[in-house]
């Protein structure tokens, strides 16, 4: 399960529409608990690195603006727990491309964005044997 306030979600939302028709991405900070659940404490939008004809159905996260990111989390006591992306015209199931570029523990955020909306928003979790994603619970609160 992952924890994100409202204001977390709709940053995501905001950054799909604001990057539309491009795919947006961006770092999800917080904790992870002893059980695998994950806890949000900021997100942290990112430019997408692809060439501009492949940014509406790839993103890309440069390793310099990761490690920028964990060091940023580790800074303030947390880790980066996930990553978000949009899917433009398209659902927020998580793709093959995906599934292939995945890591086991970090939760992916996906939000769908139709004709410039934000849709359907939906996290994934990659097994262990990474062969398969699997919908992970989003409870948000305050």
């Amino acid at each position: 399960m992952i924890s994100l306030k409202p204001e977390h979600l709709d940053a995501v939302r905001r950054h799909g529409e604001t990057d539309y028709p491009h795919e947006c991405c961006g770092l999800l900070i917080g904790r992870l608990d002893a059980q695998g659940n994950k806890s949000v404490v900021d997100t942290i939008p990112i430019s997408n690195a692809r060439e501009e004809e492949a940014r509406g159905n790839r993103f890309l996260i440069t390793p310099d603006e990761l490690l920028a990111g964990e060091r940023l989390a580790r800074q303030v006591g947390m880790d980066v727990v996930g990553f978000y992306h949009s899917h433009p015209d398209h659902s927020a199931a998580a793709s093959q491309f995906d599934l292939e570029h995945a890591w086991p523990t970090y939760s992916y955020i996906i939000v769908s964005v139709l004709q410039g909306k934000a849709d359907e928003l939906l996290s994934w979790e990659l097994t262990e044997n990474r062969s398969v994603f699997y919908n992970e619970q989003i409870r948000s609160g305050e």
